[in-house]
């Protein structure tokens, strides 16, 4: 969005909007501006939420480290429920998939994984609503 559309939006000049802006990156409020990808449209046809039940917190940590490694995992979120952690993966094909949940699978701690793979999305937003 552009700064004089926010300007107009809030009522102030756009040197103003620019400062209240420029502070909030440096605060670490703003953490980036990012493109939102069509994914199909570099052939990422499948999207699956895994759950992942690990042992113990004890193996938490290692879990974590490996998946900021794999560039297919979109998100990772320690839950509660039937499973410690909630994985968001894009990939090319259910191939791409299986090798994925079998990297999961081997790493320790891990004792099992429930995959459900995305038939369809309606609604997939990155804003927060904030008014």
């Amino acid at each position: 969005m552009q700064l004089s559309h926010i300007a107009e939006q809030v009522g102030l000049s756009v040197a103003a909007v620019s400062e209240h802006v420029r502070k909030l990156e440096e605060q670490g409020i703003i953490k980036g501006y990012h493109a939102l990808l069509q994914s199909d449209a570099f052939h990422f046809d499948l999207t699956a939420y895994v759950f992942v039940d690990i042992e113990s917190s004890v193996y938490y940590e290692r879990f974590i480290s490996v998946c900021k490694t794999l560039p297919e995992l979109l998100e990772c979120h320690a839950i509660t429920g039937n499973a410690s952690h909630l994985l968001k993966i894009r990939t090319t094909n259910t191939s791409s998939l299986e090798q994925l949940l079998s990297k999961l699978q081997q790493i320790p701690g891990v004792k099992r994984t429930i995959t459900n793979l995305v038939l369809s999305t309606h609604i997939e937003s990155l804003t927060l609503p904030l008014q």
